[in-house]
């Protein structure tokens, strides 16, 4: 299996298992990720996911060349634009689906390519000393394609995502740290627990408050202030009259942990 699931109370762990390939995504690893990506979204009891990949050489590195050039020559440059504009992305996150609930990537060596879009379209991300990070396509003669050129300029400075891309030479994990692309950098041997130490802080959160919060930056980040801050209240205002919301006080004045339920 090039997918290995594994729950740990409400934390789920994807592994991408395909360390001899350096974790690229071949057919069956894209459809294991879109079906697993589906199970947690529908699935109240898991509130995080970290995805991380086998080994220390390679967190993902994108699509497996192998079949991509079998699928480029199977269809038309339009068929394949049609397919694109319906179909979920690499990893079936970097388009067409957002499973509206935290997602933590675990970068445990070279985050290259489709990997870096796969990276870039989780929520936060922390990696090993000694991850790489670059968008390597245009070396290449094409360009990066499953949101790269959209999510990393919105991840980093644009001088910077405009150099990654335009140049494609990477970057190592201390600039990625510096340039805000990844949260926190740590040994290799401590990056699964720093990982799962971060989603089961959010884990123990309110759910309901957790996915409004993440609803309200992702719609708002792009709108004008005004705007921004009266969806953050709209968004805000029905969490006020909900079960949680009263526990979290019950708590809070009982000096206790919160048993939030999600209602």
């Amino acid at each position: 299996m090039s997918l290995k699931r594994e729950v740990r109370d409400a934390i789920l762990v994807l592994t991408i298992d395909r360390p001899a390939a350096r974790n690229a995504l071949d057919a069956a690893t894209q459809a294991a990720l879109l079906d697993e990506w589906r199970r947690f979204r529908d699935d109240d009891s898991l509130r995080v996911v970290v995805l991380t990949g086998a080994g220390d050489a390679a967190f993902c590195a994108g699509a497996d060349l192998k079949e991509l050039g079998a699928y480029y020559r199977s269809m038309t440059p339009i068929q394949r634009r049609e397919r694109a504009e319906r179909e979920p992305g690499l990893g079936a996150i970097t388009r067409h689906f957002d499973p509206r609930k935290p997602s933590i990537a675990a970068i445990n060596g070279a985050c290259l390519a489709g990997g870096l879009e796969l990276a870039l379209a989780c929520d936060i991300r922390v990696a090993a000393e000694h991850a790489r990070f670059g968008l390597p396509e245009v070396c290449r003669g094409i360009l990066p394609g499953a949101g790269g050129t959209q999510r990393l300029p919105r991840a980093l400075p644009l001088g910077v995502a405009m150099e990654m891309i335009l140049s494609g030479a990477p970057i190592d994990a201390e600039a990625a740290l510096r340039w805000g692309l990844v949260s926190r950098v740590v040994p290799a041997a401590a990056l699964l627990d720093c990982a799962l130490e971060i989603a089961a802080r959010i884990a123990a959160n309110g759910p309901l408050a957790v996915r409004a919060a993440r609803d309200a930056i992702y719609q708002g980040r792009d709108l004008p202030l005004d705007a921004a801050l009266r969806l953050e209240q709209y968004t805000a205002e029905p969490l006020r009259l909900s079960e949680d919301a009263a526990e979290g006080v019950r708590a809070f004045v009982e000096k206790r942990p919160a048993k939030f339920t999600g209602r």
